[in-house]
């Protein structure tokens, strides 16, 4: 049956879903389906994997799931690469599938929030197909397409000869050359990934009907991929200059000219035709402080909150996969700190992260993945994390502390932003794969794409399914890193995390409390009182007015990012203070005004 003529099921949102606001007081938990759970044998997770384990979600008391993409797709970019917006991808499931999950997750007060990508599509898309069949088609515009440069020496369609210099995200430049019609069009990730043309109003409208279409099936919001590279800059001119030739595309396409346009125009056309309150949510690279506020201040009418990169970034120098330097704790809790001054105090609202699809194990990344400490210190920075103000988000596995995959061999990764960079890499003589492996083993994709541990049995799969899964489980499943071990169990990562998101449920200062940062400040002898050299103290403060749902007028954060003992002063922890929550066992603690290594607390003053 066409999919644009099957009966809707009844809406079916989640209870409360017209309270307004109902996002910014619970946790998303974001699901990367092909890793998550297979339930069908043929080692890739799929929807019926993810019903299975519904119950653990439930556990965890998360409000929302995030689930990326599962709709068909040639998986050249593991799905963001959609070949028809309106069905799933056979590997993981059918439509019914999707409907019978969205009934369960409501079932449990759970929402579900569709991943989706709409800058681009995949090249097997019917509109592609259609754009690229001739010049003169109907659609051909629905697509960006320009004729090739005239280069002396050079035929259209070389190397050298694109339209401008703009690269791709995934290497190499970002226009592909098409012979049957002899143009090229624009792809700013993969070649197999080309980009709408948002200045078509027929693209946008097709987009918005698409978007109503899952609305109508009980879906509770999106987040949407890439979402401010959807306006180009007139006339695409080039960009700074970057390496072999080519130059920044996201220098000129982030947060482009029409963005802010487009996004307050798909909220008329979508999102208020509709009496529930859904929550939308924009990944934007690149995307400053002050457009972050304008694009999350409700008064605007564009999204709830975005995705921002500064914090996530801060210690790359040059490209991601250079060795990353070591970052100082005061700019990372700084970084935070100002986006919650620039944005969620002026009115705007931000999403919260360390983890997801696109980013390494944080534990590994700002941790200490040492057995000795892994434990504190992946709760020491849910703590922190969930201590700032915004929604935070939860990435599977996270809520187990998982950390990095030991990587050795080029074959053991997927993700085509590395197999593209190792070969662009050698081809240009910027490094062999041994070289470049450090840098890779830090910050590529596949550390958050591992299965998700279910039992610590690595070699049949840790829990994940029966057979082989496309990529390699993380042996750290064996040491305790797996759902098996730590659900029910006492001093777990995962009981930490329940407590940590319960505790949000009921203490109204972690979601509406005012937010100071108090310390680190600086890196070097002027952090916390008392302390000298580098500081390691993290510390925040939320603040409110007692009575107004809560006993205390302000909660403390604080945790010690080091091995390493210290002694906090009264300003940090004050005296008398209640400790509402810890990572370490009662009788484990350093004491009052004191943390042992990567020790957190959360404090009632």
């Amino acid at each position: 049956m066409n999919d644009n003529l099957r009966p809707m099921p009844p809406l079916a949102h989640a209870p409360g879903a017209d309270q307004p606001d109902w996002w910014k007081n619970g946790v998303v938990y974001q699901i990367y389906p092909r890793s998550f759970a297979d339930a069908n044998g043929d080692g890739i997770g799929d929807l019926r994997g993810i019903i299975n384990h519904v119950d653990h979600l439930a556990a965890l008391g998360i409000q929302t799931v995030w689930l990326s993409p599962i709709y068909p797709s040639p998986q050249d970019d593991n799905g963001y690469d959609i070949a028809n917006y309106r069905d799933t991808e056979p590997m993981f499931g059918t439509l019914d599938d999707f409907d019978e999950l969205i009934e369960k997750l409501h079932a449990h007060g759970i929402r579900l929030v569709m991943d989706l990508v709409v800058n681009h599509s995949s090249d097997e898309h019917e509109w592609f197909r259609e754009s690229r069949s001739s010049r003169e088609n109907p659609k051909r515009d629905w697509y960006i397409w320009r004729d090739a440069r005239e280069v002396e020496g050079l035929k259209p369609g070389e190397r050298g000869t694109e339209p401008n210099n703009w690269d791709s995200a995934f290497s190499g430049p970002g226009w592909q050359w098409d012979e049957e019609t002899e143009q090229f069009y624009l792809h700013m990730f993969s070649r197999k990934q080309p980009d709408l043309n948002w200045e078509n109003p027929e693209v946008r409208e097709a987009v918005y009907d698409m978007m109503r279409w899952w609305l109508d099936r009980g879906v509770d919001g999106f987040r949407m991929d890439v979402i401010n590279l959807i306006s180009k800059p007139e006339g695409l001119p080039d960009g700074p200059p970057t390496q072999d030739g080519l130059g920044s595309a996201f220098e000129m396409v982030m947060t482009g000219p029409r963005f802010h346009e487009f996004m307050q125009e798909m909220r008329r056309e979508v999102f208020d035709r509709y009496p529930k309150t859904f929550v939308n949510v924009g990944e934007t690279p690149g995307i400053t402080a002050h457009d972050a506020f304008l694009t999350s201040n409700p008064e605007r009418g564009e999204l709830e909150m975005v995705f921002q990169f500064e914090h996530v970034g801060l210690e790359h120098e040059g490209h991601k996969f250079n060795p990353s330097r070591p970052l100082p704790l005061h700019e990372l809790a700084g970084n935070l700190a100002r986006w919650d001054r620039e944005v969620a105090e002026e009115g705007g609202w931000n999403s919260l992260y360390f983890e997801n699809h696109d980013q390494p194990r944080s534990v590994s990344r700002w941790g200490d993945d040492d057995p000795a400490w892994r434990v504190r210190s992946a709760k020491a920075l849910a703590g922190m994390l969930h201590a700032h103000r915004g929604t935070p988000y939860v990435y599977q596995g996270q809520e187990l502390g998982q950390v990095n995959f030991p990587w050795e061999r080029l074959e053991q990764f997927r993700d085509i932003e590395v197999l593209n960079y190792v070969r662009e890499s050698e081809q240009f003589g910027h490094g062999s794969f041994a070289e470049l492996l450090p840098g890779i083993s830090d910050m590529n994709r596949d550390n958050a794409r591992t299965p998700m541990p279910w039992t610590a049995a690595v070699d049949s799969g840790a829990g994940f399914g029966e057979s082989e899964p496309w990529i390699a489980v993380n042996p750290s499943a064996a040491e305790g890193v797996n759902a098996a071990d730590q659900v029910g169990v006492d001093g777990s990562v995962f009981e930490f995390y329940r407590a940590l998101i319960a505790l949000r449920k009921s203490e109204p200062l972690l979601v509406s409390g005012g937010f100071e940062l108090l310390g680190p400040v600086e890196s070097m002898g002027e952090g916390l009182p008392g302390q000298s050299g580098p500081s390691r103290v993290w510390a925040v403060r939320r603040s409110g007015t007692a009575g107004e749902g809560s006993d205390a007028s302000s909660l403390i954060a604080v945790a010690n990012f080091s091995r390493e003992a210290v002694e906090l002063s009264s300003d940090v922890w004050p005296e008398g203070a209640e400790v509402v929550l810890s990572n370490v066992a009662e009788g484990e603690r350093a004491g009052e005004q004191k943390l042992g290594g990567w020790e957190f607390a959360l404090l009632k003053a």
